[in-house]
C-alpha cells in the first residue's frame, strides 16, 4: 500500500485540517517528517480537480500526506500537532474556508492509527481544551490523489501572497512558538 512500508522506521499519516497549504508549511518543519505531498481524499470523483474540489461537489477534503520517520516522531505525535495547528471543533469550516472540503478528518492508514486517532480525539475531548465539542472524524484511508505541482511548497513560494501572510505565516508561528523543541533545524541556523 505505501511505497516506504519497506522501511520499518517510515510510516504514512493523511490529514485533513482545512487548506492543505496551511498543513504542509507546518509539517514541513517537523523533526522526523520526511514530506509532505498535497491532494484529495475521501471523494467519490475520481483524479479530482483542485477547481473541481474547492466547488465542494466532489466529496473530497484538501489534505496532506505526510511520510515520517517513527524513530524520530510518532503518529501520536503529529495528531498533537495537527490538533494545535486548526480547530478541531467547526464542521467543515477553518477560519474564511468554508465547505466540505475544508473539513477536519483523519484518514488511518492502519488499523492502529484508526485506534490512535479515535484516543487522541477521546483524550482531546475530556481535556475540555475547547469549548466546543471536537468534530474531527476518523475514516479509513481511500484513494490520496496528489493534488497539481503549483500547490507543492506553496508557502515557500509566495511568503508575501495575501493569504499567505495573513494566514499560513501566523500558523506558522504559532506551531514554531509551541513546538519549538520539535522544529526542524536547518545547516544556516
Amino acid at each position: 500500500m505505501d511505497q516506504h512500508k519497506n522501511d520499518r522506521s517510515a510510516d504514512a499519516a493523511i490529514l485533513a485540517g482545512g487548506c492543505f497549504w496551511c498543513l504542509e508549511a507546518v509539517f514541513d518543519d517537523l523533526r522526523g517528517v520526511e514530506s509532505v505531498e498535497n491532494g484529495y481524499i475521501g471523494g467519490a470523483t475520481p483524479d479530482p480537480s483542485y477547481e473541481a474540489v474547492c466547488s465542494g461537489r466532489t466529496g473530497h477534503a484538501e489534505a496532506v500526506r505526510i511520510v515520517f520517520d517513527t524513530d524520530v516522531i510518532s503518529f501520536t505525535d503529529l495528531l498533537e500537532v495537527f490538533f494545535a495547528i486548526h480547530d478541531p471543533t467547526t464542521l467543515n469550516r477553518q477560519g474564511a474556508d468554508v465547505g466540505t472540503q475544508y473539513r477536519s478528518e483523519i484518514f488511518a492508514t492502519t488499523p492502529d492509527q484508526f485506534r490512535q486517532a479515535e484516543d487522541a480525539i477521546r483524550e482531546l475531548s475530556a481535556s475540555r481544551e475547547h469549548a466546543q465539542p471536537v468534530v474531527t472524524a476518523v475514516s479509513e484511508a481511500g484513494q490520496f490523489y496528489p493534488a497539481e505541482p503549483y500547490h507543492d511548497d506553496y508557502f515557500r513560494k509566495n511568503p508575501y501572497e495575501g493569504y499567505c501572510r495573513a494566514v499560513i505565516g501566523p500558523k506558522v508561528a504559532k506551531f514554531r512558538k509551541r513546538f519549538a523543541e520539535r522544529v526542524k533545524t536547518t545547516a544556516a541556523s
